[in-house]
C-alpha cells in the first residue's frame, strides 16, 4: 500500500522543531530516547543494520523515501552546514550490559568526534560492544553519529560508570606506562575490555588502578589522538585474538 503525506511547507512545523531539539541539546535526546541521522549513507547503513526509522524526512523533489520537506526548511533543520537531502528520527538503542569478547570502554572523551571514530574503528575490528563512561559525549550525538559513518547502527552501546560492570581482562591504554602494547600477554586475550581515556587527561588513577594490565603505544612524541590509539590498540588485540 502506498501512504501519501502532505508536504512541509511551514518553519513552525512542530516535527522541525522537535529536530532541532534533537540536534542542539543532550538532554533533549535522553529524555526522549531519540536521536537523528542526516545523509543518505547514514540512511543507509541504517536500513542495512535493520534499524526502522521513528520518522523520515526528505527534500521535495528529491525522490528519496519520507515526508517531502521543502529543501529550505529541512537545511534549517539540517546540522550540517550545506543541509541536507534527507534525514530520520530513531530510538536509541542501549544494551542491558556491557558484553565480551571484545569491549572498548570510554571515560571521559569529551570529543563527540572521536567517540564516533571509536565507534567506527571499533566495528572496522569487531568489538562486541563500546560501553559510554562517566563524562563521555553522547555517542547519539549529531557530530558522533556522522563520525561514526553509520557503525552507530552496527555496534552495541551500552552505559557503564566503571571496570567493575565491564567484561573479561581490563586493558588499561595509558600513554607511557606498563607494558607495550605488542607485548600484551596471549593471557589476557580471552574476554577482554580496552580502557580508553581522554587525549590530555588519560584514564583516572582509579580506573587504572582497577585494571588487570596497564599497556602503552611506543610513540614519538608525547601523545595520540584518543580514537587513533584506540585504533591503533583495536588492530593489535584483534591481531593477537587472530593468531
Amino acid at each position: 500500500m502506498t501512504h501519501h503525506y502532505m508536504a512541509i511547507t511551514s518553519p513552525h512545523n512542530e516535527k522541525l522543531k522537535a529536530i532541532r531539539k534533537l540536534h542542539q541539546r543532550r538532554r533533549w535526546r535522553e529524555r526522549s530516547g531519540r536521536f537523528v541521522a542526516e545523509g543518505e549513507d547514514l540512511l543507509a547503513a541504517a536500513d542495512a543494520a535493520g534499524w526502522e526509522a521513528v520518522e523520515r524526512y526528505c527534500a521535495t523533489g528529491s525522490g528519496l523515501l519520507g515526508v517531502e520537506v521543502e529543501p529550505s526548511l529541512l537545511a534549517s533543520a539540517s546540522g550540517l552546514a550545506s543541509g541536507t537531502r534527507a534525514l530520520a528520527v530513531y530510538q536509541e538503542r542501549w544494551a542491558l550490559v556491557a558484553a565480551g569478547p571484545l569491549c572498548v570502554y570510554l571515560h571521559g572523551l569529551h570529543d563527540p568526534g572521536n567517540v564516533g571514530a571509536v565507534l567506527r574503528c571499533a566495528q572496522a575490528f569487531g568489538a562486541s560492544c563500546v560501553a559510554i563512561g562517566p563524562g563521555t559525549a553522547d555517542p547519539f550525538g549529531p557530530k558522533a553519529v556522522r563520525a561514526s559513518m553509520g557503525a552507530v547502527f552496527g555496534v552495541p552501546l551500552a552505559r557503564a560508570q566503571g571496570p567493575g560492570e565491564l567484561p573479561g581482562h581490563k586493558i588499561a591504554l595509558v600513554a607511557g606506562a606498563g607494558v607495550p602494547l605488542a607485548r600484551l600477554a596471549d593471557t589476557t586475550l580471552g574476554d577482554a575490555t580496552l580502557l580508553v581515556g581522554a587525549e590530555r587527561e588519560g584514564l583516572p588513577d582509579e580506573i587504572v588502578a582497577a585494571a588487570d594490565v596497564i599497556v602503552h603505544i611506543p610513540i614519538r612524541t608525547d601523545s595520540l589522538n584518543a580514537a587513533m590509539a584506540a585504533t591503533v590498540a583495536l588492530y593489535e588485540v584483534s591481531r593477537m585474538a587472530a593468531g
